[in-house]
């Protein structure tokens, strides 16, 4: 069930997001690369908008 009526993403998919966020900006920090990361992120929500739709049309 999504968070809010806006959002494609749960809660939990929210926190792995928020966390993954983080991690980006300390590696950013240290000039490490961040592309695996910010791919993950972009899957969660993907797949997020992919299930709600799929939801929606039913």
């Amino acid at each position: 069930m999504p968070a809010t009526n806006h959002d494609a993403l749960t809660w939990g998919e929210i926190a792995r997001v928020v966390a993954i966020g983080a991690q980006i900006q300390r590696r950013k920090a240290r000039g490490k690369g961040v592309a695996r990361l910010e791919r993950q992120a972009e899957e969660i929500v993907a797949k997020a908008e992919a299930r709600e739709n799929a939801r929606r049309t039913k």
